[in-house]
């Protein structure tokens, strides 16, 4: 029996199953999108199999992305997580996901939640791509959603990052055409947004 057809596949189960299970499927609590935005900051300049062999070290270390106990971490936790080598160790980016977590209750403080912002920038239905070096790096809505959140105190999140988020998350199908998930994940999508 041959493989299905994928976006991408690797040899790595890990990843495979990321791909078939997770990404592009809708995210649409708050811890969920912190969680994706901080790990797509952290994976700037990195593999993204580095950030999910590392995933579950990530979620211990900041508190499973809680906003409200991470809004609270301060220079101590900063110094701890630099020390921590289950995680990827740069005080920018751990800097980063601290003000994230403020950011996320910044804007529930505004009333509004990081999922209305998010969802909110979901641009409409486009072709599937045939490859993943038909998909841009960027969208006006991601350059849109990265302003937005900046504006809110949000760090490492430039329009590619959070394009990658996007796509994560299910704002945006980015499967290629013949990827054997994309209908579902359509269907997902579809039913959050329905």
């Amino acid at each position: 029996m041959s493989e299905p057809t994928r976006c991408w596949t690797s040899s790595d189960p890990l990843y495979n199953s990321y791909h078939d299970d997770e990404w592009g499927r809708p995210v649409t609590d708050e811890r969920g999108l912190l969680e994706r935005f901080c790990l797509e900051g952290f994976q700037s300049g990195l593999s993204w199999l580095t950030i999910l062999r590392k995933r579950e070290n990530f979620r211990a270390a900041f508190a499973d992305f809680e906003p409200e106990r991470v809004a609270r971490f301060g220079k101590r936790d900063v110094e701890r997580l630099l020390k921590d080598a289950g995680i990827v160790r740069h005080r920018g980016k751990i800097e980063a996901a601290i003000a994230n977590a403020r950011g996320t209750l910044a804007l529930r403080e505004a009333g509004t939640s990081l999922d209305e912002v998010v969802w909110a920038h979901r641009a409409k239905a486009k072709r599937p791509p045939k490859t993943l070096r038909d998909l841009p790096a960027t969208t006006p809505e991601s350059v849109a959603l990265s302003k937005e959140l900046k504006r809110n105190g949000f760090r490492f999140v430039g329009p590619t990052t959070v394009y990658a988020a996007m796509q994560a998350c299910g704002v945006v199908n980015d499967h290629i055409a013949a990827c054997y998930v994309r209908a579902a994940v359509q269907r997902d999508i579809d039913a959050r947004v329905g």
